[in-house]
């Protein structure tokens, strides 16, 4: 089984910085895009960042000069570094794969759609 992992959630003053992580473990061959949402009180579900296997990135225009998404393909992982932090950042953070390659004894098969369990970044003063 494969799952996404996600640490470095937290509470920060406005101005501050945030580094959060997501690892995809279990028996992983492969992980396409990767990402970040979040999900404020009342509000859906929205994109923040999502970088594609080969490092294309892409924002959201409220991330677009604070955030940098990053990963490092052979450890499945992605991180999201925060800066410049505001209270409507405020919101349960949620790390996404959209193709994750599965092994399975001698054959690999994909599958689709995972997310990670959320975690929760704070900014207040």
């Amino acid at each position: 089984q494969v799952q996404l992992v996600e640490s470095g959630g937290g509470l920060v003053q406005p101005g501050g910085s945030l580094r959060l992580s997501c690892v995809a473990e279990g028996s992983v061959f492969s992980v396409n895009a990767m990402g970040w949402y979040r999900q404020a009180p009342g509000k859906e579900r929205a994109l923040v960042a999502d970088i594609t296997s080969d490092g294309v990135t892409n924002y959201s225009d409220s991330a677009k000069g604070r955030f940098t998404i990053s990963r490092e393909n052979l450890k499945f992982t992605t991180t999201l570094q925060m800066n410049d932090l505001r209270p409507e950042d405020t919101a349960v953070y949620y790390c996404h794969a959209d193709r994750i390659g599965v092994i399975g004894g001698l054959e690999i098969h994909y599958e689709h759609d995972f997310w990670g369990q959320g975690t929760q970044v704070t900014v207040t003063s």
